[in-house]
Parts: C-alpha cells; sequence; structure tokens
C-alpha cells in the first residue's frame, strides 16, 4: 500500500505535546519536586531582548503628554463598549483597582507591579470580568508611547488619573514597573479547581475570618478581595465586615484605609448586573480565536451600556458616579436599605424610600432614574462600629476622607513597587512613608580594608560572620522589594528576635561588629556583609583558593522608628533550606519552602545548588546542626558535599519525617546525617546534573566561583543604587 495513502487522514502535529492538554512530565509525576518557579522568567521569553532597560527609555517619555491622552481617553466613549455617562472613570480605576487589589503581604506576591492582569489566571478571574475591555481601551496609548511605558505603569496610571478626572488631587504617582512576559506560575491563589467555590475550604473556621489560609489574602477562588453578595453569598455585614478586617489587614491596610478604600471605590463608577449571566461567551483565556483575547462577550442582545453584565449587581452607589465627593456615605447614612435581587439574581441592597432626585440617572438615557445600590462590604461600613465611626468621620470632613483615601490609593497602587529609591518621574511624593520602609543613605568614603582587618581580629568565626550576613540578606523578596541587608533591620525589633536568627549568637555577633561601625564610619549594614564576605574568602583561602568576594559600600543604618514592627513581622523565615532551618513540621515538603525562598531572592536551580553545598561545608547550619554537613574539613569551601552526595560508598536511610543518616555500604557505620532538602539535591534529576558538575574533579575553582558569584547576588539582592 502506498505510504501516503496509509496515512491519510491523520494529523500529523502530536495532538497536546506542546499544549496545557499534553501529559507533561508534572503530569506523570505529580510528587516530583518541579523547578519551573526558578526559571518562570527566563530572558528568552522577553521580546524586548536582555539588553532593554526601561529605566533608560523611561527617561524619554513625556509625562504630561501621557497623562493628558489619558484624560482624554476616559471622557471619549467608544461605539464598541460606551462609557456609563460618558466617561470611563469608574472603568479605569477598577482596572487599576483589581491589578493593585490582589497584592498580599504574606509573601508579597500579586499587586500590580508586573503587569500581570495581562496573563491568567487574574486576566480570567470572575471578579476581573471586563478588566480586558478596560486594557483593550487604553491599548492606542500603549501603541503610540510604545517601550516608554510598561504596561504595568499604564494600568496603575489609568486609574490614578481617572480619580484626578473625577476631582480627587491624588497623593503622587511613582514610574518603574517592569512587564512580564507570561504568567506566573509561582503565585498560590487557593487550592480550589472551581472558580468562587465556598470559601469553608481555605479557612480553618470560616466564621474565623484569621484562619484563612497563609498567605491568601482574597475570601475566594476568584476573587480580589471579598464576597460583595456576603460570606459564601449569604448577606451578612457584620460577618462581611470581619472577613473585610482580615483581608484588608493581609493587604497591608488599616481599619481607616480599609474604609476609604472601600467607600472610594464605590463614590465613582457602577456595578453592572443587567443581564444573564448564562450568555457570557467563555472568559477571555477559555474564548476561541474570533474573540481576540476578550472575554465574557453577551451573546444575546446588546450587552452593552445599561446591558452590561460584570458582577451581577447593578447600579451605581451614589447621584453623581463619575464625581469624587462624599456622596456615597451621604447615601449609606441618608436611608434606610433591604436586601433585594438584581436582575442577574444577585443579592444586593437598596433604599427603602428615595427621593427622585437622589437617583443617579440611567447612563445612556439621562431621563431615566435608577435605584442606588450597596454591597454586604458596604453596609458593613455602616454596622462595624469601628466602621462606622471611620465613616460617619469622613462623611463629616470631605477633605480628611479625601487626603486619607488619596495616601491609601496611593499606597495600593505602590505598595508592592518597593522602596522609594525604585520610584521613578516627577510626580514622586518628597514625603517618606513608613511602608515604604525608609533607609537613611550610607557612607561609601571610609576604609574598607581597615574594617576587613578589624573584623579579621576580631575574632569571630567563619561559620559566625557567615551565618550572620546571610540571615541579613535572606529576607529579601522580589515579589515586593522588601527585606534585604540594607538598612541592618536584622537588629532591630521584630528581626533580632526571630528563632531563625539564632538571637544569642546574633547579639554576640554584633556587640563586636556595632563598634567596628563605630570606630570606622562604614554602616552596620555594610560591615555585617563585609563580615561574610570575609568568612568566604577565608572558607575559599582554606580550601586552596585566593578569592576577593566583590563588595560594594554605602548601605545605610535603619533606626527603630522608620521600621514597622507588625509589618517586618511577615518576612520572619519560618524555613531556610540554606542552612538546614525549619521552625515547625509543615505541611509543604521542606523542599518546596526551600524553593519558595530561592525564588523571592531570585535564584536559579544552578545557584541555589551551590549555596547550599558552600553553606553546608562553610559550616553556617542553624544552630550548628551537623546535617547536610559531607565534609571532614568544616569551614573550607570545598566539594565535599557533592563529592559525598554522590558516592556510591554510602546509603541513605530515613530516620525520621526530615531526617536521614548517611551510611558506609560495608559496615553500617552512620557517618553522616541529611535533611531532605540536602539529599533532594541527589534525588532529584535536574539538580542532580548540578551536583555532579560540582563533583567532577576538574570543577573545584568553578565552584568557588560560582558560589561566590551566587553569594554577591543575594548580598546585593535590594541594592537597587547598583543593579
Amino acid at each position: 500500500m502506498n505510504e501516503h495513502v496509509k496515512s491519510a487522514g491523520k494529523c500529523p502535529v502530536a495532538h497536546g505535546s506542546n499544549t496545557a492538554t499534553g501529559n507533561s512530565v508534572a503530569a506523570w509525576w505529580p510528587n516530583a519536586l518541579n523547578l519551573d518557579i526558578l526559571h518562570q522568567h527566563d530572558a528568552k521569553t522577553n521580546p524586548l531582548g536582555k539588553d532593554f532597560n526601561y529605566r533608560e527609555e523611561l527617561k524619554k517619555l513625556d509625562v504630561e503628554a501621557l497623562k493628558a491622552d489619558l484624560r482624554a481617553l476616559i471622557l471619549d466613549s467608544q461605539d464598541w463598549w460606551p462609557a456609563d455617562w460618558g466617561s470611563y472613570v469608574g472603568m479605569m480605576a477598577r482596572v487599576t483597582w483589581h491589578a493593585a487589589g490582589s497584592y498580599r503581604v504574606g509573601d508579597g506576591r500579586g499587586g500590580a507591579n508586573t503587569g500581570n492582569q495581562r496573563f491568567a489566571p487574574l486576566n480570567s478571574w470572575p471578579d476581573n470580568v471586563n478588566t480586558d475591555k478596560g486594557r483593550r481601551l487604553l491599548w492606542p496609548i500603549k501603541k503610540k508611547y510604545g517601550n516608554k511605558i510598561s504596561w504595568a505603569d499604564l494600568i496603575a496610571l489609568a486609574g490614578t488619573i481617572a480619580y484626578e478626572v473625577a476631582g480627587l488631587k491624588t497623593f503622587g504617582f511613582a514610574f518603574g514597573r517592569e512587564d512580564i512576559w507570561h504568567p506566573e506560575k509561582d503565585i498560590y491563589w487557593g487550592e480550589e479547581k472551581v472558580w468562587l467555590a465556598p470559601s469553608d475550604g481555605r479557612y480553618g473556621d470560616v466564621t474565623k475570618p484569621e484562619t484563612l489560609d497563609n498567605p491568601l489574602a482574597a475570601v475566594q477562588m476568584g476573587l480580589i478581595y471579598v464576597n460583595p453578595e456576603g460570606v459564601n453569598g449569604k448577606s451578612d455585614p457584620l460577618a462581611t465586615a470581619a472577613q473585610m478586617r482580615e483581608t484588608f489587614a493581609r493587604m497591608g491596610m488599616n481599619d481607616e484605609e480599609t474604609v476609604a478604600l472601600t467607600a472610594g471605590g464605590h463614590t465613582i463608577g457602577k456595578s453592572h448586573g443587567n443581564g444573564i449571566a448564562a450568555n457570557l461567551s467563555p472568559d477571555p483565556e477559555a474564548a476561541s480565536p474570533e474573540f481576540q483575547g476578550l472575554g465574557w462577550i453577551n451573546t444575546q442582545g446588546r450587552g452593552i451600556g445599561r446591558d452590561t453584565l460584570v458582577s451581577g449587581i447593578e447600579g451605581a452607589w451614589t447621584s453623581e458616579p463619575t464625581k469624587w465627593d462624599n456622596g456615597f456615605f451621604k447615601m449609606l447614612f441618608g436611608h434606610e436599605w433591604h436586601l433585594v435581587k438584581s436582575p442577574a439574581g444577585a443579592h444586593q441592597w437598596e433604599p427603602i424610600s428615595i427621593a427622585e432626585e437622589d437617583r443617579p440617572v440611567d447612563v445612556e438615557d439621562p431621563s431615566i432614574r435608577q435605584n442606588p445600590i450597596m454591597t454586604d462590604a458596604d453596609m458593613a461600613l455602616r454596622v462595624d462600629p469601628i466602621y462606622r465611626e471611620i465613616s460617619l468621620k469622613f462623611r463629616d470632613d470631605q477633605d480628611y476622607f479625601s487626603d486619607v483615601f488619596a495616601r491609601a490609593w496611593f499606597k495600593l497602587t505602590h505598595r508592592d513597587v518597593g522602596p522609594k529609591s525604585r520610584y521613578f518621574g516627577p510626580d514622586v511624593p518628597a514625603e517618606d512613608l513608613i511602608w515604604q520602609d525608609p533607609i537613611p543613605a550610607g557612607r561609601t568614603d571610609y576604609d574598607v580594608k581597615a574594617v576587613k582587618a578589624k573584623i579579621a581580629a576580631s575574632g569571630l568565626s567563619v561559620s559566625e560572620l557567615v551565618a550572620t550576613a546571610w540571615d541579613s540578606a535572606r529576607t529579601f523578596r522580589g515579589s515586593d522589594y522588601r527585606g534585604g541587608a540594607n538598612g541592618a533591620r536584622i537588629r532591630l525589633a521584630p528581626q533580632k528576635d526571630w528563632e531563625g536568627n539564632e538571637p544569642a549568637r546574633l547579639a554576640k555577633v554584633l556587640s563586636i561588629l556595632e563598634p567596628i561601625a563605630a570606630e570606622t564610619g562604614a554602616s552596620i549594614a555594610d560591615v555585617i556583609v563585609l563580615g561574610g564576605n570575609l568568612g568566604v574568602e577565608q572558607a575559599a583561602k582554606a580550601a586552596g583558593f585566593d578569592i576577593e568576594v566583590a563588595f560594594a559600600p554605602g548601605r545605610g543604618d535603619a533606626t527603630a522608628e522608620q521600621t514597622d514592627v507588625d509589618s517586618f513581622a511577615v518576612l520572619e523565615p519560618l524555613a531556610d533550606g540554606f542552612r538546614n532551618f525549619q521552625k515547625k513540621d509543615y505541611v509543604v515538603s521542606p523542599e518546596e519552602l526551600l524553593l519558595d525562598r530561592a525564588q523571592l531572592l531570585g535564584l536559579t536551580a544552578p545557584e541555589v545548588t551551590v549555596l547550599i553545598g558552600g553553606l553546608r561545608v562553610i559550616g553556617a547550619n542553624y544552630d550548628g546542626s551537623k546535617q547536610g554537613v559531607f565534609t571532614e574539613n568544616v569551614g573550607a569551601l570545598s566539594t565535599d558535599f557533592f563529592t559525598t552526595l554522590t558516592d556510591m560508598a554510602y546509603t541513605w536511610i530515613p530516620t525520621g519525617r526530615n531526617s536521614y543518616d548517611i551510611r558506609d555500604r560495608k559496615t553500617g557505620t552512620t557517618r553522616y546525617t541529611a535533611s531532605r532538602v540536602d539529599l533532594v539535591l541527589g534525588s532529584n534529576s535536574i539538580l542532580r546534573a548540578y551536583v555532579e558538575v560540582y563533583a567532577q574533579d576538574d570543577n573545584k575553582q568553578k565552584f568557588v566561583r560560582d558560589f561566590v558569584s551566587a553569594w554577591v547576588k543575594v548580598m546585593n539582592a535590594d541594592r537597587f543604587d547598583i543593579a
């Protein structure tokens, strides 16, 4: 038979082999350690190339022209997606709110900093319905300004300009957010497999909001914060208030900021629920090609204007929804409310009676007036005693409300941008804010060699110097650019008392290093890092290699007054596989906790491998633990960890949940002990490939160089001035 005829009807493409439906390695072996979290933003995915410098492009941006274009857009209703009352102030505020509002302090992930709203899952969250339309409206402006403005910055700026158009005096704005180019697979949004599944699964007890699974903030899968219809969709404003307090706290907001953001968010715009959800097309990620990246298109009737469906709740909150005022509070406290259903069947609150002139006009026909509405979250501001007191104060003092909201909005949109040193642009506020983790400028004019000489003569051991520097630097989070060695907050509360920092050892080391800093004019932050560098150099020399660890002076020392103790508490390392530390047993495995910390530090899998191997032989384990210290020459930066791990003269015997014996095959004698983190480097096929590189006889010098490079990367992770 003709071979061509035999294959007729068969598709030449291997179906699913390169799509989400294929059986990937993770699908075949779901329990295998997945290292993708460490390499998800590979430079190969960035179409702008490795030499692209966003900061340099920002210098070319005409900021005033950009803002003028945004103002014009907001007042230019488009036929394909008409603006409510001819103004996109509500839509643009919502696009920004829902980008920034995904941030949570627990791990610093989410937020508007990366432009992640363009990708799954955020682009298709139920709570983000029609934000795709807002971004598409912004496209002509992005197209015009090109590389000079990132999507992340444009999305954050759009809502800020919307509030200015509405009449608010905003607090300021900073550029500097760089775009990512594919979904952030590292972010844990919850275990639910169904959108808007009942929230019970993410709480230990849904009636106790503080039992919400860490590091989550939103109450249900697919929501930004709380359910507007009530806890699990059941109206109960007091219960909703309790969830709001916990959820907004996990977004970094206090009670006053929570009230201001809730009320301010509902002062402009409206909620949309005039339709039937069953008539909507799939979300953007699931929609077929002809939708061109748009989702939730109403396949029946107009589906735009007054017939738009978003949350299912239908109506505006104020009499003048395109104007910044305190009409929200006047409406909330000026009427009695009862629970009704929207045209889409959602629970919402409407006034029992209201004067015709107080009702907002229809979005398309000003001769028609509609009832205002309140959500369960809005009613929470009326019934919760603390929220009520704040709300009444805002009602009676519009200027105060405006100032608190403007500051809270700035915080919401900049919380994940990092310290003020990363801000860019003409509208950066001069005021230093406590949540920005301010750090005074450090000196660079001191004698570095003299400082190193004093540290060398101090009597501190290699392990003490290295462990202290590591503990100071390891708090850095690339998710929101907090933490790190700069500021030397390791000497302040709460960090000085963290179990993982070994307070007794830390106090001893600081008591010796602080006088050196005072004598030489160096900051204690610099002296801590310089001490760690010296320890690494001494360990390398003990292994037979002379190498100088790169050092950049200029770190400053933060004060207790510049440190928000409660805010910094979330940075406490509950596990650090690099030092074989774990505060207690967790459901998540030690190796998964290791990857989470490594990703926040911006490390790759090879860097993780080399750092663990080096820190073990240096003797930098927590509390002097011998787990993973596979060497007889502790303190020398040797490849002994890798050669032992690959030596078949040994067997590896489990002795506990996170402990193993390394025994001689012939005698059965226990030679070393290990943790899961130690052994995963030999059991995971990818990590073992890296281990084998450093176990080779010809790569001893390469190991030292690679360790030093990775070490410097961690020490300088928060040095945005030298990046």
